[in-house]
């Protein structure tokens, strides 16, 4: 079910990443340090009215990630000119043994996010969830450059907005430049840990413009035809063969379902 917001429905880094990410990191910064007032303002301003924030949510293990690609891979064989970045997250593992997490951008580059093992002396410092270690630096290497707002930006996919990815000081406000751009967004969250909801993640669910899906094994099929169908009602719309589209009409360039 939908619910929408309060006012609305490893990896080693070449010197081109580092200065791709040093220069987004600047820009996260700037964005971090401004008050919260003139965010939540510049917010309202360009997002109120406008669901172009979708969050999904369920419980481990549900298909959260599963979903996503699903809807990601729809609208690209919707419309394979449109522009979409982002990441999403999938495990590590040895044998049957769980034994980290890895980010994978929609380009197909990969980093580390967390490992139960201490590939470095460094990793001691590394912060924990559990019984992972955070690889902070990797996790940015690869995530903050898709985060980069450019002009022919379609769509935002983020799987997830998790514990882990927050350790990262500049995830966060990242999130904040997309959501006062006027660029969708499409996000999933965590369920609450004892009730309680992560600081950053209440702040998405409280934000004007944003929708919550809640996903469980019985609605995961009608779930994304919904998020599939507002997505595409949103986005550019696929541009139209002349050879093809002679004569359609306004029934031309149709997305298919």
């Amino acid at each position: 079910m939908a619910q929408k917001g309060a006012h609305t429905q490893s990896m080693s880094r070449s010197g081109t990443t580092h200065t791709s990410t040093d220069h987004y990191k600047q820009k996260a910064m700037e964005t971090a340090s401004a008050s919260p007032t003139s965010v939540a303002h510049s917010s309202r301003n360009t997002m109120s009215g406008v669901g172009k924030c979708f969050l999904v949510t369920g419980s481990p293990g549900v298909g959260k990630t599963t979903l996503i690609m699903r809807i990601y891979e729809s609208l690209k064989l919707s419309n394979p000119n449109l522009k979409l970045q982002g990441f999403y997250s999938q495990e590590i593992r040895q044998g049957n043994e769980r034994v980290g997490f890895e980010v994978v951008t929609l380009g197909g580059r990969r980093g580390r996010l967390a490992c139960t093992a201490t590939p470095s002396p460094e990793a001691y410092q590394w912060p924990s969830v559990g019984k992972y270690k955070v690889d902070v630096a990797s996790f940015e290497s690869v995530v903050l450059p898709e985060l980069k707002i450019r002009e022919d930006t379609g769509l935002f996919i983020i799987d997830e907005v998790g514990k882990m990815e927050l350790y990262s000081s500049y995830f966060f406000p990242a999130i904040l430049n997309i959501l006062q751009s006027d660029i969708p967004l499409l996000a999933t969250i965590p369920i609450p840990k004892y009730g309680k909801d992560l600081p950053a993640v209440l702040r998405l669910k409280n934000h004007p413009g944003a929708t919550m899906f809640t996903l469980d094994q019985r609605n995961r099929d009608a779930m994304k035809d919904q998020i599939y169908s507002q997505l595409v009602d949103m986005l550019p719309k696929p541009l139209k063969s002349k050879t093809r589209d002679a004569g359609l009409g306004d029934n031309a360039g149709i997305f298919a379902n």
